[in-house]
């Protein structure tokens, strides 16, 4: 259980503008950060404003229709959190349309917040799209949470995002950075940037390490396993890479576990699917992930080389690490200073990073993996962010 915070980010009024919808499929940053901080705080959450285009493929059907129906129902109340579902047109490149999301966010914010009897919060914003609601809000502190270098991702305008982040990340209090590359760029606009890679629930994650049981399909699978776990997208993973590392070992079962297409609905995983040893075997709740990296042998991290990834510091990474895994990844920047991850540049160097993983591997030093990384837990990284509140806000005295 989380332990109640310090004056700081306690008893506060939180709004959190996302980049998610809270029940999308699978727990970011802002999941697992607003949830924790809801125990001692009221919190808001703003679902994702729809960033990116729409495409005409079953996932966004759903998609827009669940926000159809949230937004009649008002806020709901999941994981301890407010949640709100606001009703914007995903066409931010149109300037014309982003002067009615204006309207549309701040009539429905404003509402939310009287309904829930929120004054004077912090306004906790994934994206800079929530500037509109600095005046309407007049909030204690504004805090700007860039964990992704959004404009990059396929589909969104980036020009306006672009523009929009610069004056956001000005007039934020905060600037919080999950990894170097967007440090550096927030620090182009803010004087109090904070570099804050993401981290995991080190406990759930330790108890791979446990004997219990390993989640069905994956221990249906020949060994060696090797476990990629997260969102299965043509704009993140290297699908060509991954095709190859299992032509190369056809005795190795490489399990992807995640939804497909999340995020970039046109991604096609059929050539990887059509390979024997290679399986989809869709997304699992955060509670079964243990249950799944218990029955791994290496986790993977087969990012693709991209102005988009090249800002990523992957969530997985201590996820892994605490269940005692040891980590294969192809380079990363973020990275480069985290112990326990091998790197390799394409599928014969993984292939042969992964055999060494395998070779070298035990009871031992999977228990060395997780100790190490029992301190990259979401309780540290709020002791982090409470200190840095505290120091921001006149309000609060020791």
């Amino acid at each position: 259980m989380t332990e109640p915070l310090e004056p700081g980010l306690r008893g506060r009024d939180i709004v959190c503008v996302g980049f998610a919808d809270w029940r999308g499929g699978f727990w970011t940053n802002q999941q697992h950060l607003m949830s924790r901080l809801a125990v001692d705080n009221r919190v808001l959450f703003v679902e994702s404003l729809g960033l990116r285009r729409p495409q005409i493929a079953a996932g966004d059907v759903r998609r827009v229709a669940r926000r159809i129906r949230g937004a009649i129902e008002g806020t709901r109340l999941h994981d301890g959190v407010h949640v709100l579902s606001p009703l914007v047109l995903p066409l931010h490149g149109n300037r014309r349309v982003r002067a009615l999301n204006r309207r549309l966010l701040t009539l429905s914010v404003s509402r939310a917040a009287r309904r829930i009897g929120i004054e004077r919060p912090i306004l906790w914003a994934y994206v800079p799209q929530a500037e509109v609601l600095i005046d309407n809000l007049d909030p204690a502190l504004v805090i700007y949470h860039c964990v992704d270098d959004i404009a990059a991702q396929k589909g969104v305008d980036a020009t306006p995002f672009r523009e929009a982040e610069r004056r956001f990340a000005s007039r934020a209090d905060l600037v919080i950075a999950s990894s170097p590359t967007l440090a550096e760029r927030m620090r182009e606009d803010s004087g109090n940037v904070l570099e804050a890679p993401n981290v995991a629930d080190t406990a759930l994650f330790a108890t791979a390490l446990e004997a219990g049981p390993i989640d069905p399909a994956l221990a249906a699978l020949p060994e060696p396993r090797l476990v990629f776990v997260g969102a299965i997208t043509a704009t993140k993973l290297d699908l060509g890479l991954l095709a190859e590392l299992a032509r190369i070992r056809p005795d190795w079962s490489l399990a992807l576990v995640g939804s497909v297409g999340l995020g970039d609905p046109s991604t096609d995983v059929s050539s990887l699917a059509a390979l024997p040893n290679v399986h989809l075997l869709g997304p699992r709740p955060q509670s079964e992930l243990p249950a799944v990296l218990r029955g791994a042998s290496v986790g993977l991290i087969p990012y693709l080389a991209s102005p988009l990834t090249a800002s990523i510091f992957p969530m997985k990474v201590y996820e892994y690490l605490a269940a005692g895994l040891p980590v294969v990844s192809t380079p990363l920047r973020a990275l480069s200073e985290v112990t326990g991850i091998d790197c390799a540049r394409n599928a014969s160097e993984m292939a042969t990073r992964i055999e060494a993983a395998l070779s070298e591997d035990d009871s031992g030093s999977r228990m060395e993996r997780s100790r190490a990384a029992a301190g990259h837990s979401w309780e540290a990284r709020l002791e982090q962010l409470n200190t840095a509140v505290r120091e921001l806000d006149p309000c609060v005295t020791s």
